[in-house]
């Protein structure tokens, strides 16, 4: 029997393999920015973007440069700015003093600072230089400024995306690109750490992961939400356009984690383990490159309006409320928000 059949498969394949290697590796380097050193993402994502061998979504992307940052009146952020600064620099990653000397060195920018409050007037420079963002939770420090954001990426024709890391683990990213699990969802339960800092809307802070796997499951539809509030506990109840219920429950005692329970048609399913920063970075990286377009910034909308309907709920002892008209108030005050910042 001839063997040279085979031997021309082999031949084939390594030819395949070297062209795909030659492909990737021969793509233009992406300068990445990162603004925003007062966070644990920051190293994370650098080291995943500037691994040796990095993951194959990432290749020919580096962080560059990076912007400190900081906020005076959040300790979590003024105390970690040092630390952390030191790290980047000594990866060989430039720290410059400020947005506007970092940007003409980069081609994208992950904007990463740990305060909300601090992402419309950063994020304006970026898209105006019609840079790719993505953008850390929160996305802004009150649904106003999240508002603001897309109406001034909108008005530039800026990219950028922002999630939470918790959106593109497995086992809650199937709920989404899985076309058959996701008709199934008749409703879900989502949880995990909710700690509160004074300075954000209560869910805004560290609850936005929970909600964000519930928003990865359910999509987008919720009509009001009902808020149950204690010392350590909130629970945040949705009501669906379509009649289906999804439920954050926010956890500040005991035993803690992020987890979730899917009310399907055919099962109920029990999971929603943490996969960690690579498949968010992958998805970035995709990003960056024109080749993912992220979350529709209407969900993530949607998702901030729900928090902030759930802290308006708080305020009325659990009443149920209705997520347009709160957005439709955030909406008038982020008009403002960006002719001030326009002056």
């Amino acid at each position: 029997m001839s063997v040279l059949p085979a031997i021309r498969r082999i031949g084939l394949f390594i030819t395949l393999v070297i062209a795909t290697s030659v492909s990737l590796y021969s793509q233009e380097q992406i300068r990445i920015g990162i603004i925003g050193l007062d966070t644990s993402h920051a190293p994370a994502f650098a080291n995943l973007f500037n691994a040796d061998s990095p993951s194959a979504h990432v290749v020919n992307q580096r962080v560059t440069h990076a912007f400190p940052g900081g906020s005076d009146d959040i300790e979590k952020s003024y105390s970690r700015v040092p630390e952390y600064t030191k790290q980047l620099a000594d990866m060989g990653i430039k720290i410059t003093n400020s947005i506007e000397e970092m940007l003409p060195e980069v081609d994208a920018v992950l904007l990463l600072s740990l305060d909300g409050r601090k992402h419309l007037q950063q994020a304006a420079p970026l898209f105006k230089a019609n840079k790719p963002v993505f953008i850390d939770k929160p996305l802004g420090g009150t649904l106003a400024e999240c508002i603001a954001i897309k109406k001034l990426a909108d008005k530039h024709h800026a990219r950028w995306f922002t999630s939470s890391s918790l959106r593109y683990s497995p086992e809650m990213i199937r709920y989404r690109e899985d076309a058959n699990r996701q008709s199934s969802v008749l409703g879900a339960i989502a949880w995990g750490p909710c700690s509160l800092e004074k300075t954000h809307p209560d869910l805004y802070w560290y609850g936005v992961h929970g909600v964000e796997v519930l928003y990865t499951v359910m999509g987008t539809g919720c009509e009001q939400v009902t808020r149950v509030a204690t010392e350590d506990t909130d629970v945040a109840v949705g009501m669906w356009s379509d009649g289906r219920i999804g439920e954050f429950r926010g956890l500040r005692k005991g035993a803690s984690g992020y987890g979730l329970v899917v009310f399907g048609k055919q099962a109920i399913e029990v999971g929603g383990k943490y996969e960690g920063y690579g498949p968010l970075v992958d998805r970035i990286g995709q990003f960056f490159r024109g080749k993912y377009n992220g979350v529709d910034p209407i969900e993530s909308l949607e998702m901030f309006t729900f928090m902030e309907a759930a802290d308006e709920s708080k305020r009325q002892d659990g009443k149920p409320i209705d997520l347009k008209e709160v957005y439709r108030e955030a909406e008038a005050k982020a008009d403002q928000l960006i002719a001030d910042l326009m002056k």
